[in-house]
């Protein structure tokens, strides 16, 4: 029997260990399985990952039970097209008291899926009405908030422990502002929580400055305990979302980043990505070589200290406010602040977003807002830019964490190859 999935990262957190988490999905049961048991195997503190396919994330069962029969490539696991028994089977053996599994799935209408992780015995998946709407659909909100309600309904029906965790936090991945993230993944795990769930977790992606992004996850932990009581929570990171190092070395100084900013910032819990993440699937070895890298690192890094506040935790509890003074209920308070524009994704198409807002990369590689559109924020300290970016910057801004990471330190700092200044 598995331990429940926030008991165990609150646990492992409690006596000091960052757990680490792969993005992992196979077709097969027979590859899903070994990849999992691989995962506990890793020298670190893992928790389990069953990443599902492109077509059952769309509700697409037709397409992924014909690809399971032609054998044509997946993309992930087909949860709902294997079915709850066949998953169980998978599973038995595998699932124990140091070892839960999560879902992860991209789904904004979640109803199907959150049904069969349940009967394979399964208590944690993942995603948001608005996270799992806004980049990955064009379903519209007020829709994908129905499904939700749905979903969570589901979840708290089996009246066992259950987990959410928002994907708030990553919206796009990249080139948002962190004020924005950070309520997006309060106002998601709120929601949850008006829904029954009783144990969330809080997504943040690590975005192009350090600095930025631990004042963010602190920003993140205190919303949490403000906006959460009685329910329990933890923060998890998300290595880079966007453009990734194309190098090993690139990739790995970007972990070996990611796992410092997590210990430094009191995250509970860090999604990896891999060496490979630029050019293919990773394998199931090079899932475990991140987990282990990351591992090693969190165990050597200290805590952080206080951070410089520039305005994080106020940004973001501003937006938190004008939401929830809309309405005291989430699902119709997110949809009536999109259709406002007072939350407004910059660079996200989908119709339902207002499209006004845009972001840049200040010199300093930090990310500001450019333009605020209807957001009820002033500008960033010094100013908001007075013009638009322009497409040649923000194709430069998009690979800046690919440039960073791609070039040696010493050419960084200055130094010709070879180490002459």
């Amino acid at each position: 029997m598995s331990v429940p999935f926030g008991a165990f990262v609150a646990r492992e957190h409690a006596a000091g260990r960052l757990v680490v988490q792969p993005r992992m999905g196979f077709p097969a049961p027979s590859a899903m399985r070994a990849g999992l048991l691989a995962t506990r195997a890793a020298a670190a503190t893992t928790v389990g990952t069953l990443t599902l396919d492109s077509y059952t994330r769309v509700g697409d069962l037709v397409a992924a039970a014909r690809a399971l029969a032609e054998g044509a490539p997946l993309n992930g696991f087909p949860l709902v097209t294997h079915g709850a028994e066949a998953t169980r089977a998978m599973l038995d053996g595998v699932l124990g008291p140091d070892f839960p599994v999560q879902v992860r799935h991209g789904s904004a209408r979640p109803q199907d899926i959150v049904a069969t992780l349940v009967a394979a015995g399964l208590d944690a998946t993942e995603g948001g009405p608005v996270s799992y709407c806004l980049p990955y659909s064009r379903t519209p909100l007020r829709t994908a908030m129905r499904h939700w309600v749905e979903a969570c309904g589901s979840l708290v029906a089996t009246g066992g422990p259950v987990h959410l965790e928002t994907f708030g936090g990553c919206m796009l991945g990249q080139l948002c502002p962190p004020g924005m993230l950070v309520a997006i993944s309060v106002l998601e795990a709120i929601f949850f929580a008006q829904q029954g769930i009783r144990s969330v977790s809080l997504s943040y992606a690590q975005q192009t400055d350090p600095a930025q992004d631990e004042e963010a996850v602190r920003a993140l932990r205190l919303l949490a305990a403000r906006y959460l009581p009685g329910v329990e929570w933890h923060v998890v990171l998300y290595a880079y979302m966007g453009v990734y190092p194309r190098t090993p070395d690139g990739a790995a100084r970007l972990l070996t980043s990611a796992a410092r900013l997590a210990v430094r910032s009191g995250a509970a819990r860090l999604i990896v990505k891999t060496a490979a993440e630029a050019h293919r699937i990773p394998t199931v070895e090079e899932n475990v070589d991140a987990l282990e890298l990351a591992a090693r690192v969190a165990a050597a890094t200290p805590a952080g200290a206080d951070v410089e506040d520039t305005g994080i935790h106020a940004e973001a509890a501003t937006l938190v406010e004008a939401v929830l003074d809309l309405d005291d209920d989430l699902a119709g308070a997110l949809p009536a602040a999109f259709a406002r524009g007072l939350l407004d994704i910059p660079y996200c198409l989908h119709p339902d977003n207002a499209g006004r807002a845009r972001s840049y990369l200040d010199p300093a590689g930090r990310l500001q807002w450019a333009d605020t559109g209807g957001l009820p924020i002033g500008p960033a300290p010094g100013g908001a830019r007075p013009r638009r970016t322009g497409s040649a910057e923000l194709l430069a801004a998009l690979s800046h964490v690919e440039r960073k990471f791609d070039t040696p330190p010493a050419v960084r700092a200055g130094a010709r190859p070879g180490g002459a200044l």
